[in-house]
């Protein structure tokens, strides 16, 4: 029972916040029955964001990736049914799976009226490309070699050799998405833009930073024009400030973010659900949400691989997933979920045993000399760092949790509330031990949370210190180049046993992407992607 004391006591302060909060629960109604005309705009959605919109370049990484994905598309969709047309009408790939011909959709605009045309796919790919060391984690930006313009609607993609998932990483938010090369500065992106137009289904409008931004529905979108006519994302702390203002009817839409995390808890959620004027909707399992080890980090005791076996053996994932989640989130035993293509490898189990992590850690030296609260080993205590997201309650939840089953086997854990940028910064530069991070999702896996195992400005720091990493860096090349489907399945279960057997990626959860929003708007759906939401398909009813 002494390993679920710190969660208890959250969980329980968790619920006194809730009952306080409930005296507003007379108010709710009638602050909800104007949901679909927040701030007197008919059919507009106002959602919760812990952080900024930030720069919306779509050709670089620190902008909103949800509003990202109202503006901008790429030339294919991901879809459950697999790669779909978007402003590619259609596509052929040459025998030897170098050369990418696309027939782009006619009479596309960008907002600004500019012309969506080859020449305009060309000069987009051309300026991602001059940028390319920013895009290493993403393996097409080291294939794709030449744009050729056909014709005004026709624009051929070569590969410097056939790569598989080309398509898949053309369909992400980022970085192959298209801007009216109108906002351009100095004949590419890379250095800024004058402007966000893109030929999406919403306009951004307006940006105060730190405190809102607002999208306008497009009435030229090629695809109709969406009922919704105003979305405004609101910058909000994260927790109780954005359920009061959910109870107040200041906003009236929260979803599961790019950081992978909710804006309000469990409970809030249930609550709103009980009053009757709000709806949860939850998408399938999404991602795997980790605990990212530094493999290379020399002067840190998590470069050796007992210490990271023994977190991964002393962490409850049932008990995280039951009493800080509800259930909403499955136990996570490997990096991906069976239901990732590629990933339903027979991998070796580690269990919740922290005798059994004992050992590990008595056999690798680590001295725990009675009246001592950490071991050591020549004089160094086993002290290691944990960084979360300080936006995300139940990051700061889980990391208390685990910092508690540390100490139950020796381990002092620090832990370090961060901005996620920092966070993602931090792991680029290598300055961490350990890191709370998830998977790119559903569609974007195995090939590009596994591609970003070789990239410096991710998973890098996190791989080159394990045994056998220039094998696996080999293995990933080769994957990713394979035209045969049997190869690829070998090479895949080859790379996910050498991680799973250095145990630098452990496993805690799989998420899913949580909706809260009024009762009666219609259309919710989600995409094969955590980072966007198809509010073009929304509406109130």
């Amino acid at each position: 029972m002494r390993k679920n004391h710190t969660l208890s006591r959250v969980v329980t302060l968790v619920a006194v916040m809730a009952i306080v909060s409930g005296c507003a629960q007379n108010d709710m109604k009638k602050n909800t029955q104007a949901a679909s005309q927040v701030s007197g705009v008919t059919n507009e959605i106002v959602y919760a964001s812990a952080k900024d919109i930030n720069d919306m370049n779509p050709h670089l990484y620190t902008g909103s990736m949800p509003a990202q994905g109202m503006v901008y598309e790429s030339l294919v969709e991901n879809t459950a049914e697999g790669i779909k047309p978007l402003l590619a009408e259609s596509w052929d790939i040459s025998k030897d799976g170098r050369t990418y011909t696309f027939h782009l959709r006619k009479g596309v605009k960008f907002h600004d009226g500019e012309p969506f045309n080859a020449e305009a796919v060309k000069q987009n790919l051309e300026a991602v490309q001059a940028n390319a060391e920013k895009h290493a984690w993403i393996k097409l930006s080291t294939k794709l070699k030449d744009v050729r313009v056909k014709d005004e609607y026709t624009v051929e993609l070569v590969l410097s050799d056939a790569y598989y998932p080309a398509l898949v990483e053309l369909s992400m938010t980022r970085p192959y998405v298209f801007i009216s090369p109108k906002d351009f500065i100095n004949g590419g992106t890379s250095d800024g833009v004058n402007g966000y137009h893109g030929t999406g289904p919403y306009k951004l409008t307006g940006h105060k930073v730190e405190e809102n931004a607002t999208f306008e529905a497009n009435p030229e979108y090629w695809g109709g024009e969406p009922a919704i006519q105003r979305i405004t994302a609101k910058v909000l702390p994260a927790g109780e400030t954005t359920f009061l203002a959910l109870q107040k009817g200041e906003i009236n839409f929260v979803f599961t973010d790019d950081r992978g995390a909710d804006s309000i808890d469990v409970e809030a959620m249930d609550q709103l659900a009980a009053s009757g004027e709000y709806q949860v909707v939850r998408s399938e399992a999404m991602n795997t949400a980790m605990i990212v080890a530094n493999s290379s980090n020399q002067s840190s005791p998590v470069r050796e691989k007992a210490v990271r076996e023994a977190l991964w053996m002393s962490i409850d994932r049932e008990t995280i997933s039951k009493d800080i989640f509800n259930g909403t989130q499955t136990v996570a035993d490997t990096l991906f979920s069976s239901n990732v293509n590629y990933a339903n490898v027979d991998l070796k189990v580690r269990a919740y045993d922290p005798e059994a992590a004992k050992r590990l850690l008595d056999q690798a030296g680590w001295i725990w000399t009675e009246g001592k609260t950490v071991r050591t080993k020549s004089g160094k205590p086993l002290a290691m760092k944990l960084y979360y997201d300080s936006n995300s309650s139940s990051q700061k939840t889980q990391a208390e949790f685990i910092q508690y089953a540390m100490k139950e086997i020796g381990i002092d854990l620090d832990l370090k509330g961060e901005e996620s940028s920092s966070i993602a910064n931090r792991r680029a530069t290598g300055e961490y031990d350990l890191l709370f991070n998830q998977t790119w999702g559903l569609a974007y896996d195995p090939q590009s949370t596994i591609a970003a195992f070789t990239s410096d400005s991710a998973y890098k720091h996190t791989t080159s210190g394990i045994a056998g990493a220039e094998d696996l860096y080999r293995k990933i090349d080769q994957v990713m180049s394979s035209t045969d489907e049997e190869t690829r399945i070998a090479l895949y279960a080859d790379i996910l046993k050498i991680v799973h057997d250095e145990a630098v990626f452990i496993p805690l959860t799989n998420g899913r992407v949580t909706i809260v929003a009024p009762k009666g708007l219609q259309g919710i759906t989600f995409k094969q992607t955590q980072f966007e939401l198809p509010f073009e398909k929304m509406k109130f009813e």
